[in-house]
């Protein structure tokens, strides 16, 4: 088994396949790993949430990345990093064209909201369930796959 590099349109498509991704922020040299879903459309990943930490964060530092992956087994596994720019998707103005393509791709697959819920409904909290759509643009993507074929040709 070998790790070989993904091509850019293969990366895109693993992405295009997949929902559930994590999403690295930092603020004051103190990084921030949530799950989140996300749903690809061009050049963007989209994604919601509500307000709380990774938003506060992402308000003040826009720059994120994200990994998603699938594991089979320890020689059976893909992995898709993203390294781009958050852009929150307000419901008026200039990004409300952007909200709507958030809102379609994210419904396409059941329970796309659930992330950005789950803690409130664990904690108990009494935050506004305040939506906040999102996107992130794609500066620069990488993927590894496993092979079984060698590298070497004998």
């Amino acid at each position: 088994m070998i790790a070989v590099e993904m091509p850019r349109n293969e990366s895109i498509a693993f992405l295009a396949g997949h929902r559930f991704a994590h999403l690295a922020c930092a603020l004051d040299d103190q990084p921030y790993v949530v799950p989140i879903f996300v749903a690809i459309e061009g050049e963007w990943l989209y994604g919601f949430s509500t307000v709380g930490r990774k938003i506060d964060w992402l308000r003040q530092n826009p720059r994120v990345c994200i990994e998603c992956d699938e594991v089979t087994d320890e020689q059976n596994w893909t992995s898709v990093i993203v390294f781009g720019r958050f852009q929150e998707l307000t419901d008026t103005g200039p990004f409300a064209e952007a909200r709507e393509v958030a809102h379609a791709a994210l419904g396409r697959h059941p329970s796309w909201w659930v992330p950005a819920y789950v803690r409130m409904a664990l904690d108990r909290e009494s935050r506004p369930l305040d939506p906040v759509y999102f996107r992130v643009f794609i500066d620069t993507i990488t993927g590894r796959r496993t092979s079984t074929s060698s590298p070497l040709k004998e």
